[in-house]
């Protein structure tokens, strides 16, 4: 970890957002990018909002990141993060204003295979995407297409590094792609 264990904590919320939900605590944490060096597929909010809305609430588990042992959920983050942070590419895409990848996904049984160009932010949603289907055919969306969008990738894992890909070529790909018919 790149901060100094010695410098003053203080409280930040966290948030795993999966989609339909997500897991929120309270961390004491030197920094946010502390946070986000130890626990995968976490956000630090700073909207002063949900901020008060979760104090307000007061149920939320509060963590010290240098504890042992982690709550439930937590542990996970924490176990993959350290997994991933000795590989070469650790946290390169972290920084980045948007990132470009080019990733294939054929997780879905009953769903074929296709190649997605991701525009992406840094807190690791889609800002546009474009799916290329084996025939050729390009579709692409925007947030008004998705009636979610939680964070797609974890800008930290040093897998995205050889996923990436240029703006130009997804810039190319947006401006041939038909948009995608939502229906009502």
């Amino acid at each position: 970890m790149t901060s100094n264990d010695a410098a003053p904590k203080s409280r930040f919320l966290a948030l795993h957002d999966y989609g339909m939900g997500g897991s929120w605590w309270w961390i004491q944490a030197r920094s946010a990018r502390e946070i986000l060096e130890t626990f995968a597929w976490i956000e630090v909010i700073t909207d002063p909002e949900t901020m008060a809305r979760q104090e307000k609430d007061g149920e939320l588990e509060e963590v010290d990141i240098d504890a042992p042992r982690m709550p439930p959920g937590l542990d996970s983050l924490r176990a993959t993060r350290d997994a991933q942070r000795g590989r070469p590419g650790f946290g390169a895409l972290a920084d980045r204003d948007v990132v470009y990848l080019r990733r294939r996904w054929d997780e879905e049984d009953d769903e074929v295979p296709a190649v997605y160009l991701l525009e992406v932010s840094p807190d690791g949603r889609r800002i546009r995407q474009v799916e290329l289907a084996e025939d050729g055919a390009a579709v692409k969306s925007g947030p008004d297409d998705w009636p979610f969008n939680p964070p797609i990738v974890d800008l930290f894992d040093p897998e995205l590094v050889g996923l990436q890909i240029g703006r130009d070529e997804f810039e190319e790909q947006w401006a041939r792609a038909r948009q995608l018919d939502v229906g009502l």
